[in-house]
């Protein structure tokens, strides 16, 4: 049975309205977004403004935008990534919040492939929820909605603006200098290249 743990409370230093949708004093939360379309800046705004406009979300934070090397699939374009930083209202919940971003995604004009091996393929648009509750201490099971999600500790592209905008997050507690120090990456420019690193592929604790 799937279950999930939320630990929820306060965060303070949030930029912002203190009364923007209600909900700046509510639920903090790390989203992934990723494209690797020909118009993928394009894909990222339009993504960006589709979370403005939900109701009970407020966009906090965003990191820059990083071109990323593609991982486990390498004959595709490199990808462009971006990590939002967002207040949810209080009482979400992360499976039901995960549901209506793969409901954006679509109307994005991302379609998900029934082949296997085209997984981690070209895609129009990513939302990937990494963290949700304070600290990013939610745990989930929901295959819906794994969290922390099951991929950010073996992902450059998604550590790196994350640590961008919030340098002291831990994941089940290793802090993302650490997970990152992990990884075979490098940067250029803006640029992320990783190679796949097999050690680092389980979540800590694991």
């Amino acid at each position: 049975m799937a279950e999930t743990e939320e630990k929820e409370t306060g965060m303070n230093d949030m930029p912002g309205s203190s009364d923007a949708r209600g909900c700046a004093g509510g639920i903090p939360l790390w989203l992934g977004l990723g494209s690797n379309s020909p118009d993928a800046m394009d894909r990222l705004d339009r993504a960006r403004d589709a979370l403005r406009r939900e109701d009970g979300l407020l966009l906090v934070r965003e990191s820059p935008v990083y071109k990323t090397e593609p991982q486990d699939y390498a004959d595709q374009p490199f990808f462009h990534n971006q990590v939002l930083e967002l207040k949810a209202c209080k009482g979400t919940h992360p499976v039901r919040l995960m549901q209506r971003l793969l409901e954006i995604e679509a109307a994005l004009g991302r379609v998900r492939s029934k082949d296997p091996a085209l997984r981690y393929g070209p895609r129009a648009i990513d939302i990937d929820m990494l963290l949700f509750g304070a600290g990013g201490a939610c745990l989930s099971s929901d295959p819906v909605c794994l969290l922390p999600h099951p991929r950010l500790v073996q992902r450059a592209f998604w550590l790196v603006p994350l640590r961008d905008i919030a340098p002291d997050l831990t994941v089940q507690g290793e802090n993302i200098s650490t997970l990152l120090d992990r990884l075979t990456w490098s940067m250029r420019d803006m640029v992320i290249y990783q190679e796949t690193d097999t050690a680092a592929l389980t979540r800590p604790g694991e």
